[in-house]
C-alpha cells in the first residue's frame, strides 16, 4: 500500500511544526519552501540593529529536520495548486516542477502590507525577511556613517532622523533598539557628530502604542518610549514616503514633512497570493488582508485534503503570531494522523488558546498581556527573554543567542554590526529584474560553478595520473 503522501508548503512556524508533528505517522511528507530556512521572525529587529547575527534566529530547516525520515525538503516557489488534480506547481530557478499529493498543508505566510501604496516599500523596507533586516541593518548605521563625512547641519540631522511606521510589537522594538544603539552602543565612537542626537519617531494612526495590549500597557509602553527620547506620534498617517522625507497628517488635518534617510516600515500584513489562487478554485474567501477564510477543521470548503494554517488562514480572530501557527499546525498534523491510522482525532473544530503577547520597549522594560494579567518592567522582560529562547529551534541556536543577549545587555555592545552594499542594494536590484531575467542570471551562476567543478575535478584527475 502507498503511503499517504502529505505536501507542506512553507518552513514557518505552520510548516515547521506541522512536519515535527507527523515525525512518527505512517505519511511521507514533501516540504516545499521558497527558503533554506526555518526564520524565528519575531527577533530579526535584533538582527535589523545589531544584537544578533542572521544565522541565530534561522537555522537550515535541514538541520533542524534532518534526524525526521520521513520528510524531504525541496526549495521551490510554489506558483500554484490544483485541487482537483491534486498537484502543486512549483518553480526552481528556470525550472517548472511539479509534485502531487494526498492532503496539502498550506503554511505560505504573509508579507508586509503597504495599504496600496507600494512605492512606499522602495524607501522603507519591511521586517519579514533575513534580507528585509540585513538591508534595514546597512541603512541604519550607514546613516550613521555618512553622518561622520558630512558636513551640511542640514543633512547631517536629515541623515540622523530615524522614522519608524507601525506602533504594533515590531515597530515598537525597533523604535527601542535604534534609539538605545544611538544613545549607549554607539556613544564615543565618532568624533564629529554625538550619535545621541539621532532623533527616532515612531508613527501610527492608533491611540496609543501597542493598542492590542490594552489601555494600560499602552501608556506604559508610551510613557517608556518617551523617556527613552523616542517621539511617538499616535493618531498619524503616513501619507507619502520618498528618498528624502517622510510626510505625516495629524488628527486635526495638519501635515508635518519631516526630512529623513532611513526610514522602517513595520505597519500591516498581506497575505500570501497563493492564498488567492486557492479560494478562486473553490469558490471560498478571502479577508481584507489577504488571508483565507477556512472551516472549523482549518480545511477549505468542499476540500478535506487541503488545509491552511498559520498567517494566511482567517478563522475567529486567530491572531497572525507564532502561536497561531504552532497551534494550527499541530491540530492539522493530528487530524491527518487520525485519518491515516483510523483513529479518531483529539478534536475536530480548531480552537485557539491565546497564551498572551508581549514586546521589549529596551533593555530591562517589556510589557506582558496574559488576558487578565498585565505585566510591565524588568519581570516582563525576563519572561520576554525566556519565552522567545524557548521557541528558538535547536539548541546551538538558543546558546548562541543567550550569550549574544548575555554579552549585549552587560556591555552594550554589538557584535552583529558588519554592512555591505549588498545588503542595502541588492533587493531594489533584483525588483528591476523580471523573473525571467532573475532565472536566466542564476541558472548562469549554477552553470559557471558546475563548469568550475569539473574542471577542478579535471585538473585534480591529470594531476593524480
Amino acid at each position: 500500500m502507498t503511503q499517504h503522501h502529505v505536501v507542506i508548503i512553507g518552513s514557518g512556524f505552520g510548516g515547521l511544526f506541522a512536519a515535527k508533528a507527523l515525525k512518527k505517522s505512517n505519511v511521507k511528507i514533501t516540504m516545499i519552501a521558497e527558503t533554506s530556512h526555518h526564520l524565528f521572525q519575531p527577533l530579526l529587529y535584533q538582527v535589523a540593529t545589531g544584537i544578533l547575527s542572521a544565522g541565530e534566529i534561522s537555522p537550515a530547516t535541514r538541520e533542524v529536520l534532518h534526524r525526521q525520515h520521513n520528510v524531504e525538503i525541496l526549495l521551490g516557489t510554489v506558483e500554484d495548486i490544483d485541487v482537483e488534480a491534486k498537484i502543486v506547481h512549483w518553480s526552481s530557478l528556470n525550472r517548472k516542477k511539479q509534485t502531487s499529493y494526498d492532503t496539502v498543508i498550506v503554511a505560505a505566510g504573509a508579507g508586509q502590507s503597504y495599504f496600496g501604496n507600494d512605492h512606499f516599500a522602495t524607501y522603507a523596507p519591511g521586517m519579514k525577511t533575513i534580507d528585509d533586516a540585513l538591508e534595514l541593518r546597512a541603512r541604519i548605521f550607514s546613516a550613521f556613517e555618512l553622518a561622520e563625512i558630512e558636513e551640511d547641519p542640514a543633512e547631517i540631522e536629515k541623515l540622523l532622523t530615524f522614522v519608524v511606521v507601525g506602533a504594533g510589537p515590531t515597530g515598537v522594538e525597533m523604535a527601542g533598539q535604534i534609539r538605545e544603539l544611538a544613545d549607549k552602543t554607539l556613544r564615543g565612537e565618532y568624533r564629529n557628530f554625538d550619535p545621541s542626537d539621532a532623533r527616532v519617531i515612531l508613527a501610527d494612526g492608533v491611540d496609543l502604542p501597542l493598542s492590542q495590549f490594552g489601555e494600560k500597557l499602552g501608556n506604559r509602553t508610551k510613557t517608556a518610549l518617551e523617556k527613552l527620547g523616542v517621539e511617538v506620534r499616535t493618531g498619524t498617517l503616513v501619507t507619502e514616503i520618498d528618498e528624502h522625507s517622510v510626510t505625516m497628517r495629524a488628527k486635526d488635518g495638519s501635515e508635518e514633512v519631516v526630512p529623513c534617510a532611513c526610514k522602517v516600515w513595520a505597519a500591516g500584513v498581506q497575505g500570501n497570493p497563493l492564498g488567492k489562487k486557492l479560494t478562486d478554485q473553490v469558490g471560498a474567501e478571502v479577508d481584507r488582508a489577504g488571508r483565507v477564510l477556512v472551516n472549523a477543521d482549518l480545511t477549505l470548503p468542499g476540500r478535506d485534503d487541503v488545509f491552511v494554517v498559520g498567517d494566511l488562514m482567517s478563522y475567529k480572530n486567530v491572531p497572525g503570531v507564532a502561536q497561531g501557527a504552532i497551534q494550527s499546525a499541530r491540530f492539522v498534523a493530528d487530524l491527518i494522523d487520525a485519518r491515516v491510522s483510523g483513529r479518531e482525532p483529539r478534536r475536530t473544530v480548531f480552537e485557539y488558546k491565546d497564551k498572551g503577547s508581549m514586546a521589549t520597549i529596551s533593555k530591562f522594560e517589556a510589557v506582558v498581556s496574559i488576558g487578565k494579567l498585565k505585566l510591565s518592567g524588568f519581570i516582563a522582560w525576563m519572561a520576554w527573554l525566556f519565552l522567545h529562547l524557548l521557541y528558538i529551534a535547536g539548541f546551538k541556536n538558543q546558546l548562541a543567542t543567550l550569550v549574544r543577549w548575555f554579552v549585549s545587555f552587560m556591555s552594550n555592545n554589538r557584535s552583529a554590526r558588519n554592512i555591505t552594499n549588498q545588503q542595502m542594494l541588492g533587493r531594489l536590484a533584483l525588483q528591476k529584474l523580471d523573473k525571467d531575467e532573475f532565472d536566466e542570471i542564476m541558472s548562469s551562476v549554477h552553470n559557471v560553478q558546475d563548469e568550475t567543478a569539473e574542471s577542478k575535478n579535471i585538473d585534480e584527475g591529470g594531476a593524480e595520473s
